[in-house]
């Protein structure tokens, strides 16, 4: 009967403690639209500028929402965000960075 003393975790999608966190929520998406415009934008050359700066912010907001995160769904989030957001900026740097490729 050791099942029927575990907390019901399964009723929301981001906060398992049942306590609203709309900082971190927002953080979570932010971080989430970053990554992916970073990502989508850094496989094309001529948008290195996009996916440059887009990671680079996506990493700094992934990086603080995953210090101020008090759930296990929100850190999940974030780590995909993180992900994206890292492979998009440097793959941005890679085709151009953040500044054009013309300052040396």
């Amino acid at each position: 009967m050791a099942q029927a003393l575990r907390p019901n975790t399964a009723g929301s999608l981001f906060a398992t403690d049942d306590r609203p966190h709309p900082l971190q929520d927002a953080l979570l998406a932010v971080t989430l639209v970053f990554g992916v415009t970073a990502f989508v934008s850094g496989l094309f050359d001529h948008l290195h500028l996009l996916s440059s700066w887009t990671g680079l912010v996506g990493i700094f907001t992934g990086a603080y929402g995953q210090w101020i995160s008090e759930t296990t769904r929100q850190r999940f989030g974030l780590i995909l965000g993180l992900g994206a957001s890292g492979v998009g900026f440097f793959l941005g740097m890679a085709h151009g960075g953040l500044f054009g490729g013309w300052i040396s």
